[in-house]
């Protein structure tokens, strides 16, 4: 890989455009991607022109869809039609989704008029839906069809591996009834019929389901494709499990990038430009900082307080901090038990009470070494008023923590960009008016 790599980048840097058009010609498919996917955007796009218009189509279908968009916002969509219309159905409505719109306008305007239903079928879907990412049903086998008649239907179609791991059995008004392993069709007899042999429960997924949590169903259930029916189970389309995995793969990403507050990069990071890694964070530091005047507003409500007992202030970071981690915590955990499947909307009351328990064994720890610490530094009274902000805080927070990713779900939100931000905010405030409130308490301050 690192001997072609570095031949591309001799005539590329040289500008040596007719020596580099003829090694690209002696490329792959697979090695073009690579020299691609290793280089600027500006440079992946003059490799990109100088390829054959045979090779482009291929090529462009291999890249993902960041690196699509890319080289779609840098040689315009002029130069991609062609590689555009060559790819599947669920490629290009996710190419169109990353886009900006009147890009995505041309490049729909661009394809056949004939051969435009079923891109626009799939953006008929919601945003982040499993309608959005289905890939087309090529062989489906019919409840009265034999062994011999599928095998025929089966050697009459140009399919991929993937749309050929489960075949679909349907009725003739396309209600799904099962799915039929190819290899128990070849080990069957001529003459039997496919239900006898089928699976009548398979993984199924449901057009407006989230594609997120059906692709990790179907990955975890070790199937290799799921049937995806609308809301009267009939048959629209299939989830490969090569679908599903690079699903999971990018969410995965995106949620860690979230929960550090800022926005994935779809590219690597040393090729990605300075803009849009700024971009990529921007937001979350201005959100960050709005949230940060309302711990501002707080402490002006409680300046007096501190003026009367100047080492309050000491044990600010150590409270806030200690509470801010313990809800993102919480909430990480709850996240990723949401994305698994294994808690719903209903459990909001069993969450909560969990997190409630947690955060009192935590806070209870917490507090007793808090206290010890503080006591033999400052004094007894400063020991008390910091273990009990902690043994109250902590529980509110984890509280707090566990709770907010269903909240977000159930307004449509993702929680991974709901929860940083108001968990910062909320968790910094509440801890600043329990310490404060404690420590009038206890001090006796006015």
């Amino acid at each position: 890989m690192v001997d072609f790599q570095n031949q591309i980048r001799e005539p590329l840097q040289a500008g040596d455009l007719q020596g580099l058009a003829e090694i690209l010609h002696t490329l792959d498919t697979a090695e073009v991607v690579e020299v691609i996917d290793a280089l600027p955007t500006n440079e992946a796009a003059i490799v990109f022109r100088l390829l054959h218009k045979g090779d482009a189509a291929p090529v462009f279908d291999s890249l993902d869809t960041a690196t699509q968009a890319d080289l779609v916002d840098e040689l315009g969509h002029g130069a991609i039609t062609e590689a555009f219309a060559t790819i599947d159905p669920d490629e290009q409505a996710r190419l169109l989704d990353e886009l900006p719109a009147r890009v995505a306008k041309r490049l729909v305007a661009s394809i056949d008029i004939t051969k435009r239903g079923p891109v626009m079928e799939l953006l008929g879907y919601p945003m982040g839906s499993v309608g959005r990412h289905m890939s087309p049903t090529r062989v489906r086998a019919y409840a009265d069809d034999t062994v011999a008649t599928l095998a025929t239907r089966i050697n009459g179609e140009d399919v991929n591996i993937s749309d050929f791991a489960a075949i679909p059995v349907i009725t003739r008004d396309r209600i799904l009834l099962g799915t039929v392993d190819p290899a128990d069709v070849w080990r069957s007899a001529p003459g039997t019929i496919v239900t006898d042999i089928m699976n009548e429960d398979p993984i199924v997924a449901t057009t407006n389901e989230d594609v997120e949590q059906a692709s990790r169903q179907l990955l975890d259930s070790g199937d290799l494709l799921a049937p995806v029916v609308d809301k009267e189970r009939r048959l629209v389309g299939l989830l490969p499990i090569t679908d599903a995995a690079k699903i999971d793969k990018e969410a995965v990403a995106e949620d860690q990038a979230r929960a550090g507050a800022s926005e994935p990069l779809r590219r690597p990071y040393l090729l990605t430009p300075v803009r849009k890694i700024a971009r990529s964070r921007i937001v979350w530091l201005l959100v960050l900082a709005i949230s940060a005047v309302l711990t501002v507003n707080v402490l002006e409500l409680y300046e007096a307080t501190l003026e009367q007992q100047v080492a309050l202030a000491l044990f600010i970071p150590l409270l806030t901090g200690i509470g801010g981690n313990t809800g993102s915590q919480a909430a990480t955990t709850v996240t990723r038990a949401l994305a698994m499947g294994e808690v719903r909307l209903r459990d909001a009351a069993r969450v909560a009470f969990k997190e409630v328990r947690t955060g009192l064994m935590l806070g209870a720890i917490l507090a007793v070494l808090a206290f010890a610490v503080a006591s033999l530094v400052y004094e007894v009274p400063i020991g008390i008023v910091i273990g009990l902000t902690i043994i109250i805080n902590l529980p509110i927070a984890a509280t707090v923590g566990g709770v907010i990713p269903l909240v977000a779900r159930a307004c449509k939100v993702d929680p991974a960009v709901f929860s940083t931000p108001f968990i910062s905010t909320f968790c910094d405030a509440s801890g600043l008016m329990i310490y404060f409130t404690v420590a009038i308490s206890v001090l006796g301050l006015g």
